[in-house]
C-alpha cells in the first residue's frame, strides 16, 4: 500500500513555471558553450535569455548546450540553433534531427550554426550552408541590409539598417527547392572578404521543403549573431521572433503580439496580484 502511494506521489507532474503559458508553441533552444572574445558568440547568455523572453512570449521553453535527443523533440514545433558549428553532428545526432524535420518540425539557425564539414547536407534542411576551414566571413565589419521582400509578413519591421557584425559568403545553396530571400548585405572590404568586396549575398531567409518520405517542413536563417548585443536591437529581435514563429508553423505574429493572463489572486486578504505586463 505504501509503495503504491508512493508511487502516485512520483508521477504527478511537476508544477509550470510562473507565467508559463501551457497552450503555447514549444520551442526548444540548442545552445553551445561560449567562444571568441567578450560580446561575441556568447550561445549560453542567448540560452538565458531567449529562455526568458520566449516564455514571456507565450513559448513552452526547453533546451540545452548539446543536440536534443529525441525525446526532447517529441512536442517540440522548432528547434532555434545558436551553436558555432552545430552541422558537425554524428550519425545519432543527425537521424535525430532528420526524424524530427520528416515529421515537419521547424529549424531556425543563427550565424555560425550551419558551418560544418558538408554543408550540401545541411542545405537541405536550412536553405544554404558553409563549409568550415574556408575563408568565407568578414569579421566585425557593417552588415548593410537591403530588404529585398519588403512584403513577407516576417520583415513587418525590418528596414534597410547597418549593423556592426559579420557577414557570409561562399555559400553552398539548396536547389529544388531553393531558399526564399529576406534580406541581403554587401560584403565588406575586410581582409578577409579579400575579392569577395562588394558582392551582393543572402544573410536573412526562409525555405520551404519536404525530405523524402516526410511532411512539408520550414527553416528560417538569420546569418548574424557574432556580436551578441545585436539580438537586442529591436527591429532585429522582432524580425527573429516572427522567424521562430513562421519556423514553428504558427501564426508569424503569435510572439510577439502575446498578451499574458492576469496572474490569479494571491489569496484572501492579499487583494490580487498585480496585472502580468504585456510582452513589448
Amino acid at each position: 500500500m505504501l509503495a503504491c502511494v508512493v508511487a502516485m506521489a512520483q508521477a504527478q507532474p511537476a508544477p509550470r513555471p510562473q507565467g508559463q503559458n501551457p497552450n503555447g508553441m514549444h520551442i526548444y533552444i540548442w545552445a553551445g558553450l561560449k567562444s571568441h572574445s567578450v560580446g561575441q558568440h556568447d550561445y549560453p547568455q542567448f540560452l538565458a535569455d531567449w529562455s526568458k523572453l520566449l516564455t514571456e512570449r507565450g513559448a513552452v521553453v526547453d533546451g540545452s548546450l548539446h543536440a536534443p535527443s529525441a525525446a526532447a523533440l517529441e512536442h517540440t514545433d522548432v528547434v532555434v540553433i545558436y551553436k558555432g558549428d552545430a552541422a558537425y553532428m554524428g550519425d545519432i545526432d543527425r537521424s535525430v534531427l532528420e526524424t524530427y524535420v520528416k515529421r515537419g518540425g521547424g529549424i531556425v539557425t543563427l550565424h555560425d550554426s550551419l558551418c560544418g564539414p558538408d554543408p550540401e547536407y545541411f542545405a537541405s534542411l536550412v536553405g544554404a550552408a558553409k563549409k568550415h576551414g574556408e575563408t568565407n566571413f568578414t569579421l566585425e565589419a557593417p552588415v548593410p541590409y537591403t530588404v529585398v521582400d519588403k512584403d513577407n509578413p516576417i520583415m513587418k519591421d525590418m528596414t534597410n539598417l547597418t549593423i556592426t557584425d559579420e557577414a557570409f559568403f561562399l555559400l553552398t545553396m539548396a536547389k529544388n527547392p531553393g531558399m526564399h530571400v529576406l534580406a541581403t548585405a554587401e560584403i565588406a572590404g575586410t581582409p578577409s572578404a579579400g575579392t569577395h568586396k562588394g558582392e551582393v549575398v543572402p544573410q536573412m531567409w526562409t525555405y520551404e521543403h519536404t525530405l523524402p518520405g516526410g511532411k512539408p517542413a520550414r527553416a528560417f536563417v538569420w546569418m548574424q549573431g557574432h556580436a551578441y548585443a545585436n539580438f537586442s536591437n529591436k527591429p532585429l529581435q522582432l524580425t527573429l521572433l516572427r522567424g521562430i514563429a513562421w519556423a514553428a508553423g504558427k501564426p508569424v505574429d503569435e510572439l510577439v503580439n502575446y498578451v499574458a493572463p492576469p496572474r490569479p489572486a494571491r489569496g484572501p486578504g492579499r487583494g490580487p496580484a498585480p496585472a502580468a505586463s504585456p510582452a513589448k
